[in-house]
Formats: C-alpha cells, structure tokens, sequence
C-alpha cells in the first residue's frame, strides 16, 4: 500500500470543507428512515413532503450526532427520473453533499476543467436562513451538491424542511448507536474506470491522492481489488476508489458492479469513539454483521506480540463481536462491516475506530474478502471467470 503526503498547491479560493449529508433514492423514504433508526440508532430530524408543500419528491431526514441521511422517494406516478434510477440500481445512494466555501468559484472551476454541472448554483432561504447549493455529476448516476450557507442557519436542517410528522417513542428506550461522524465513502468502479475516476477527483474539485493499493497486495485465492484515496486539501473528505482486478472468480467489486448497474457507492464507513459499546447496541438492535473466523484472530495475536503497538481494547471481547484489528507502528484502527442493507449485494456500512491510524483496513482486506465471498458463495455469486472474463456457477 502506498501513502501520499504531497497536497499539491492550496486552492487559492474556495474550499471544501466536510461531508454534509448523503441523500439516498429509495422505493419508501418512510420505511428506509425507519431501517436506520431503529437498526442504526438515528433519530428523525427534519421532513418535506406534501404537507410542507412539497408536491413530488418526499425527504426524510434522519441524524446520528454529526451523521446526516436523507432519504427520498417519487410521490406521484411518472417521476422517470427517479423511477428509472430505482429500476437500475434499487434503493442506493444518489448524492453524496459536502459543505463548502464560495461555491460559484468552485463550480466555475470544476465546468473550466471539464466536470459536468448538473445544476448551476442557486439560492433557497426561508425565516431561518439562506443557503447556496450546486451539482456536479461524478461517477455512475451519483452526484455531488456543494452546500454554502450564506449566514448563519438556524433552521433544523435546509430550508423547505419541517419537523418530523413522528418521533417513535420506543426510540429512546433502545440502546445508542454511539456512531459519530462519515469517516469515508467508498465508491465501487467497473475494471479499468479507478484511475479516470481519481484523476477528475484530483482535476476537476483539486482533491489529491492520500493513500492507495493494487491487486498485488490485496487479493485472496479467488479474486483481488485496486483502490485509491483521494480527499480535499485539509482531508477531511476522504473518498476512496475502487475497482476489480483480474481473478479466478467474480470479485465482490464486480458483483456490486453487476447489480448496481454500473458504478456507485459501495459503503459508508461511519466513525465512533467506542466500538465495543456500538457494535453491542447495533447487535442488539438487531443490525447483521459480516463474520471473520476464529482463525484470524488467532493469527492477530502472534501478530501483535511482536507489533510496536499496543491495543487498549480487550481482544476477546473483539473476537466475541467480530470486530477486526489492522495496524502500524504508529497505531491502530477496528473495523467490522454490515451485510447489504437491502436485497441487492451492493450498499453495505462499516464502523470503525481510529487510535492513531489514518488508513482502510489493508491488512483486514483478505479476511474482509473472504467474509463477502462465503456470502457471494451463498448467493450464487461466486463464480468463475472464463478466459472470455464471463461468468459461470463453479458448482
């Protein structure tokens, strides 16, 4: 794996300056805010719909500390935008916002360089503030909208939204979900497709590389990845990019490829300070995690005698909960995955703790791949790859 620490030259304007929310395009916004709250430990937080005045689309909001999803369904037959997404990609994330500084100067540098502006900025204020927004297309049918608030904003969320219709009470009698903060959002490529990726990363918003890894140090006996990082000046937006190398079977990059319909994101990696406490509630909350083996952690722990760092936390209790372990010598992260948060393999969430570490996991790729494939396996997926790079069962 490679680290980047050149951040190229500071924009001399403009800046971008964190994740704000992510909106997802789903069949029953109603229902999916339900999912992460009662599974993730969101809470509701703001609504627009037909009672607000909002005639075709609904959105509910939904907030973890500084976790923001919004989630949006068609209200009336015929919306074919949204419809044809759906039909293509299933429920999945459309727009991945960041809030950012002098968005005019921003999109007027992202068009010079040839990225696609979906929607030139515009203004929206109500009673509680003014706010600026613009979109830009990036990979697959996602988008990006820069958010600038012009003033402080006092509202609950952006103008247009209300409050909840409905706050479930049993809510608060469940166990928090102690998730923090969007620590990175990955999005899944077709093979070859990573490096122009990264690169309008790095052309058009002036991101750079913060980290990468090639097939050769990530594969497992079936199937292997490529990844980037790249992340804005003061990287805190990280955004890594994947893409399927070459293998005996389907890689689990691939499968998402197949049935997202292209590329998109693959999983969102939400931040907490104590992932004991999380994944114990989120379990008992009733949220299905990827399972490594005993094995891996039995291969941890010779690791560890001889690792230049120590961790805190208590390796049975990781081990119980299936958390996993990477590290360096100068910290270490944990890290556990969901399994697909709908019925299509795509979109599944990660939490993870950082102690001093600052990369993806690299070290848990294999047991991570693993994992996915003995579910792939399960799902008829797994398949083998003809010399022609079609599929076939290998049962």
């Amino acid at each position: 794996m490679t680290s980047y620490t050149d951040k190229g030259e500071k924009p001399l304007r403009g800046r971008f300056v964190k994740f704000h929310h992510v909106t997802f395009w789903v069949g029953n916004a109603k229902q999916a805010a339900v999912f992460y709250c009662d599974k993730l430990g969101f809470e509701p937080l703001a609504y627009k719909g037909l009672e607000t005045g909002s005639r075709n689309v609904v959105s509910h909001v939904v907030r973890q500390d500084k976790i923001l999803f919004v989630f949006e369904s068609a209200l009336n037959p015929g919306n074919e935008e949204m419809g044809e997404h759906l039909v293509k990609h299933g429920d999945s994330v459309k727009d991945v916002a960041f809030q950012v500084e002098d968005c005019d100067f921003l999109v007027q540098k992202a068009k010079e360089r040839g990225a696609m502006i979906v929607k030139e900025p515009w203004v929206e204020q109500d009673a509680y503030g003014k706010v600026k927004y613009a979109v830009v297309q990036t990979y697959g049918d996602t988008t990006h909208t820069f958010i600038e608030y012009l003033g402080p904003y006092k509202g609950l969320f952006l103008p247009g939204y209300k409050e909840p219709l409905f706050k479930d009470p049993s809510l608060s009698k469940m166990p928090p979900g102690c998730l923090n903060f969007i620590d990175h959002i990955v999005g899944n490529q077709p093979d070859h497709k990573m490096e122009p990726v990264s690169d309008w990363y790095q052309k058009c918003l002036l991101f750079h590389r913060f980290w990468s890894i090639d097939d050769s140090q990530l594969h497992t006996q079936y199937s292997s990845l490529r990844s980037v990082v790249v992340t804005n000046y003061e990287e805190t937006i990280k955004m890594p990019i994947n893409e399927p190398a070459q293998g005996k079977r389907k890689s689990q990059i691939q499968e998402y490829v197949d049935y997202n319909g292209g590329a998109g994101v693959q999983h969102i990696a939400l931040n907490t300070s104590n992932i004991i406490e999380a994944i114990i509630n989120l379990r008992a909350r009733g949220l299905d995690f990827l399972s490594a083996p005993d094995t891996y952690y039995d291969s941890l722990r010779q690791k560890l005698k001889t690792a230049k760092i120590k961790v805190k936390e208590d390796l049975d209790k990781l081990q119980e909960l299936k958390i996993l372990v990477d590290f360096d010598d100068k910290g270490y992260l944990l890290q556990i995955f969901t399994k697909p948060v709908q019925d299509r393999p795509t979109l599944f969430l990660e939490v993870i703790q950082r102690h001093n570490h600052f990369g993806f996991g690299a070290g848990n790729f294999q047991s991570l791949f693993e994992a996915i494939e003995k579910d792939q396996d399960a799902r008829g997926n797994l398949t083998i790859l003809t010399p022609n790079a079609e599929s076939k069962p290998f049962y």
